[in-house]
């Protein structure tokens, strides 16, 4: 099967950003603004696709595209531009992609007059923090949900998630898999929230040491003792050495594969423990794709797992410390792979594919495409999916 998961790419040339900044982008569609600003480079679709098209009917564009998902319809409505008033929505048109009617517009359908609704100031108000997605705290404490209100209104964006994903029930797996672009708040107190958000640079900084570790005071001189090698320095001019880090870092695509698909893709079936655990693990990844604290996996969790998976490392290969050391290389590669295919632009090749095939997977497929680094297994277990080929190359 075949897909092209939001927009064919119309324009060869053009861009919506100028400078390093975002170029305003406020498209009509089906006599609704939406303010596309933020979204763009964000966009499954890549930016050239949205070319030209600020203060414009978008319709004809859209609809011609083949393959605009159902999540991508309902992640649409996020930027829905909501005017103050009635004449405003059905007679103004933005004025430079950023006012109607002289009030300024958010990214997420709300109007905040001289930046400021409700006493949000600074974006700040009672210690939640405005993100340009619809998710505004009026004097109440009630969240405006600008998105389809038969999924919305199951959970409190302004109240913590986690204890409130086992009230879902059997709506869990529709919600889930209905994206949003919003921030997402797991926990209550600061200091255990902050736990759970890391920064992608925190996973390189404490693996590479790590790694460097387990090779040169371990894998190395267990492999020296093996090989009955005077000075374990001896072990890296082996070639054995570099086979088992090798080795390793194949058996992690394998784990990779089996984790996404077997673990961070079970079926709660209405259990209301396991549709927290599944939130926990990965099903917060897919409502909010776009939060670029949550696309790698924090150091602790990952601590735990590596003890666990070494313990049957242990009993099946001879240097059990280097395939670890391997793997963990794998797993290394494989995370800034992820938070790559999230934020970056690659112009072609592996990166390309994998960005589209992994967007695919988010907005299209989502009991397809495991893989993240490689679709090598999906191909082999026959959950594979077949991308539309294009007439140019997207650009993000």
């Amino acid at each position: 099967m075949q897909v092209q998961m939001f927009a064919e790419p119309l324009c060869a040339a053009g861009s919506v950003l100028n400078m390093g900044k975002a170029e305003p982008l406020v498209v009509k569609y089906n006599n609704k603004w939406y303010d596309l600003t933020d979204f763009a480079h964000k966009h499954p679709g890549g930016t050239n696709s949205l070319f030209g098209l600020n203060n414009k009917d978008m319709a004809e564009r859209f609809d011609k595209a083949p393959g605009h998902s159902q999540a991508a319809k309902y992640l649409m409505k996020e930027y829905q531009i909501k005017a103050t008033n009635h004449a405003a929505t059905t007679e103004s048109k933005p004025n430079n992609g950023h006012t109607l009617n002289g009030v300024k517009a958010t990214a997420n359908g709300s109007m905040l007059k001289n930046g400021l609704k409700n006493g949000l100031k600074n974006g700040l108000k009672n210690g939640v923090k405005p993100t340009g997605n619809g998710l505004h705290t009026a004097d109440t404490g009630d969240v405006t949900h600008l998105t389809d209100d038969s999924m919305e209104h199951l959970v409190d964006w302004s109240k913590p998630m986690v204890f409130q994903i086992h009230k879902i029930g059997d709506k869990y797996s529709e919600w889930v898999n209905k994206p949003v672009d919003r921030e997402l708040r797991l926990f209550g107190p600061s200091w255990v929230e902050n736990m759970t958000k890391t920064p992608w640079w925190i996973v390189p900084a404490f693996w590479i040491p790590a790694i460097a570790y387990i090779i040169v005071h371990h894998g190395a001189r267990d492999l020296a003792a093996g090989r009955g090698l005077a000075d374990p320095s001896q072990s890296f001019l082996t070639v054995d050495l570099y086979l088992h880090l090798v080795l390793g870092a194949i058996a992690w695509t394998l784990l990779e594969y089996s984790l996404h698909r077997w673990v961070f893709h079970v079926d709660p079936k209405g259990n209301r423990f396991l549709q927290t655990f599944h939130f926990l693990i990965h099903g917060q990844h897919h409502k909010v794709p776009f939060d670029s604290y949550r696309l790698v996996f924090p150091v602790p969790p990952a601590i735990l797992l590596t003890t666990f998976f070494y313990q049957p490392i242990y009993y099946v290969f001879p240097y059990p410390r280097l395939t670890l050391a391997g793997g963990l290389i794998g797993y290394l590669i494989y995370d800034m792979i992820h938070y790559y295919l999230h934020y970056g632009s690659p112009s072609g090749g592996h990166l390309y594919h994998m960005k589209r095939y992994h967007y695919s997977h988010h907005f299209v497929h989502h009991d397809q495409g495991y893989g993240i680094s490689s679709d090598i297994w999906d191909k082999l277990f026959g959950t594979r999916i077949m991308l539309r080929k294009l007439k140019y190359l997207l650009k993000w």
